[in-house]
């Protein structure tokens, strides 16, 4: 077959304009109490009075959001609209209107971005800005329990236990609990400790949390729950905190000392919170606790931003923002000053049929006729053709590939495209989730593939003959003589002479030695192999990985999809040796600092980020959304996800699915475009439908 050719000459030019990127800071101590000083807001005639030409600075909406003084004030930032520039600007307007500085209290999500914030605002009104107390949820709990936390009986010199110190203590107190035994299957320490720390974050109690979002753990209910109750005596005893415990203990705090509320509330007398719409209860309940006292709160954040509710975040806290603090007055943010107005047609026709929402619509000044293209490829992998095909194109018109990203709605769905960018030697990074051939799951399966190529692999030996029940690393490793000494041509009856001796362990082995068997015939394809594989290796990975088997059940399935167009083990076997470089750092795969690289992630990891040119991939029914998002919270958090995705583009944005899909129950499906984009206007959203190109004559 011809290598495929697509077309993009038409392509409308890029303008290589860069919006003011958002960035992120704050630090903060501040004395117990601090005079506030009451000032009224300077009039239009004052401004000349301000070091600072606000309005010159500011577009309209901005300005009415930081000109604000007194009382609650909800800022609904789109993207790319300059919303961090609004908070830091508005530090510097309260500063120069009077207000210490140690009254403004500014919360963010990330240290980087208050240390970033705070750093503008000096640039602005000079050292004073220092002052300002902030940081994230977690370090601004931490400092105020160490100097009020005696009120609970919290002694100041606690030890705070990070997520693994966490896992380790509930592995502890499982192992004594004798929960942990070989003989008895019972979650694992990560699935415990994701199980309560969600119930802490939304406020539920723990057997609710476990019916709701963990119902495969029910059978275990009673034990996790005395296990929990261990954890907690176990903390309190030591003076330990968990994350979450920081922000519960502090909520605890303030809701039943008085005094400590009033005298906190009175210190930070104005209150602001970045990324509002990434909130969960606990944080919603600290901002409105602390503004007892003056109700002088400013929330940013963006509804149609709204993703994270798998790490507590709650849709509501932004929409009820009006309701639990009444008067409220809302500035929308609508001029965005990153993408071309064609992505914002496509972003907003996306969004415009969200079933709750701030109405906004996004608009830019920037000039440039580029619309979004939708593009239908025959499969999967020419999917992955045109994209490779189409950033090569890219690099020979100047582009440079860092500002090229490949966005996708799960880790598993650049699978194939990460082969073939690897076979056309484009160098990339992967954020949000590990390369699938680094995943235990895909690992094992490759390993029985790999003895069948190499019966001399003593390392993929070791993994097979570890899956086997009742074989551990020291019996593989005593196994493993016998096993590569034997006939090359007949490894299975070694493992059937293996499990006559084992005794406990024979029917694994026989199953084992049955399979290998299956796979060394002759005339197979991959394809059918791996199929035989993953039989042979469901009903083991769903008792070794009992807590998210379905998840992994579906990066087998995709892998599967892969190898269809392989027709030789070796050369499968050979692509998917071919690595990326392995250090990771912050979930990303790094690469040398002074090389460039290509970005792909996850919409979630992306969130926050924007590229010259994006390509979002597996835009298709059943993908996005997933087969697993049925309710219409879970619907309407997925639209909210593919607004994001078209929101991080500045110039360019494409859009792909294929026609063809394979489903591992009914093989090859026909795919259609996602739902959120089937009422796009085709005027808004123009489709292209690849076709291989003919060999030349």
């Amino acid at each position: 077959m011809a290598p495929a050719s697509f077309n993009s000459a038409d392509v409308a030019r890029r303008c290589a304009e860069k919006s003011d990127k958002n960035g992120d800071k704050i630090l903060a101590d501040v004395a117990d109490k601090v005079i506030y000083l009451r000032e009224k807001p300077a009039s239009a005639a004052d401004e000349r009075n301000y070091k600072i030409k606000y309005a010159e600075l500011l577009n309209p909406a901005q300005l009415e959001a930081v000109t604000h003084r007194d009382g609650p004030l909800l800022v609904v930032a789109g993207a790319g609209s300059g919303k961090t520039r609004t908070l830091i600007y508005r530090v510097a307007r309260l500063i120069e209107s009077g207000v210490p500085p140690g009254a403004i209290l500014l919360l963010t999500f990330t240290r980087r971005a208050s240390q970033e914030m705070l750093r503008r605002a000096e640039q602005l009104v000079g050292d004073r800005a220092g002052a300002v107390a902030g940081g994230t949820f977690h370090s601004f709990a931490n400092l105020v329990l160490r100097r009020n936390g005696a009120a609970m009986g919290l002694k100041p010199n606690f030890t705070i236990l990070d997520r693994s110190d966490m896992e380790d203590v509930v592995n502890l107190l499982r192992t004594r609990m004798g929960l942990g035994s070989r003989e008895r299957r019972f979650p694992k320490k990560s699935t415990i400790a994701e199980a309560i720390s969600m119930a802490r974050n939304k406020r539920r109690v723990l057997e609710e949390e476990i019916e709701l979002d963990f119902p495969h753990l029910i059978e275990h209910v009673t034990e996790i729950l005395e296990l929990a109750k261990s954890y907690e005596n176990y903390k309190r005893e030591r003076s330990l905190l968990d994350y979450d415990d920081l922000l519960y203990r502090l909520a605890e705090l303030l809701e039943q000392h008085e005094n400590v509320r009033r005298r906190l509330s009175e210190t930070y007398r104005y209150i602001m919170i970045d990324e509002y719409q990434d909130t969960n209860l606990i944080q919603a309940e600290l901002v409105r606790l602390l503004a007892t006292a003056h109700r002088n709160v400013m929330a940013v954040g963006d509804d149609a931003q709204s993703i994270y509710s798998f790490r507590g975040a709650n849709f509501r806290n932004i929409m009820d923002f009006p309701a639990i603090f009444p008067g409220a007055k809302i500035v929308k943010l609508e001029e965005n000053y990153r993408s071309l107005q064609g992505i914002l047609d496509v972003a907003n026709e996306v969004i415009a049929h969200a079933g709750e929402k701030y109405t906004k619509a996004l608009f830019t000044g920037r000039r440039g006729e580029f619309r979004p293209i939708l593009v239908r490829a025959q499969d999967e992998h020419m999917q992955s053709r045109f994209v490779a095909q189409r950033i090569l194109e890219l690099r020979e018109e100047g582009v440079e590939l860092s500002e090229i990203a490949v966005l996708f709605r799960s880790s598993f769905h650049s699978f194939d495209l990460e082969l073939e960018l690897q076979r056309r030697d484009i160098p990339f990074i992967k954020r949000g989730g590990f390369k699938f051939i680094e995943t235990a799951h895909i690992k094992d399966v490759l390993a029985h593939l790999r003895v069948i190529a190499n019966p001399q692999d003593a390392v993929s030996w070791l993994r097979v003959l570890m899956l086997v029940k009742g074989i551990g690393h020291r019996s593989a490793e005593r196994a493993l003589e016998s096993l590569i000494a034997a006939d090359n041509l007949n490894p299975e009856s070694a493992i059937a002479k293996l499990g006559a001796a084992r005794g406990g362990s024979e029917s694994g082995l026989k199953r084992l030695a049955a399979v290998i068997a299956a796979l060394r015939r002759e005339g197979q394809r991959p394809a059918e192999q791996i199929a035989m594989t993953i039989e042979y290796y469901l009903p083991v990975m769903r008792e070794a990985y009992a807590d998210d088997h379905p998840k992994r059940e579906r990066d087998l399935e995709h892998f599967q999809n892969i190898t269809e167009r392989y027709r030789s083990l070796e050369q499968m076997l050979s692509d998917m040796a071919l690595e990326p470089p392995t250090d990771s750092l912050d979930g990303v795969l790094a690469v040398e600092s002074d090389d460039e690289y290509l970005t792909l992630s996850t919409i979630h990891s992306a969130k926050g980020l924007e590229w010259k040119v994006v390509f979002l991939i597996w835009a298709a029914d059943g993908r996005f959304p997933g087969p697993q998002s049925v309710g219409d919270e879970e619907i309407e958090e997925e639209r909210r996800l593919m607004y994001v995705a078209s929101t991080r583009a500045r110039d360019e944005l494409y859009l792909s699915y294929p026609i063809y899909m394979f489903d591992r129950s009914f093989g090859y499906v026909m795919g259609r475009v996602s739902r959120f984009l089937e009422d796009v206007p085709a005027n808004l959203l123009q489709t292209a439908t690849l076709q291989e190109a003919e060999d030349p004559d």
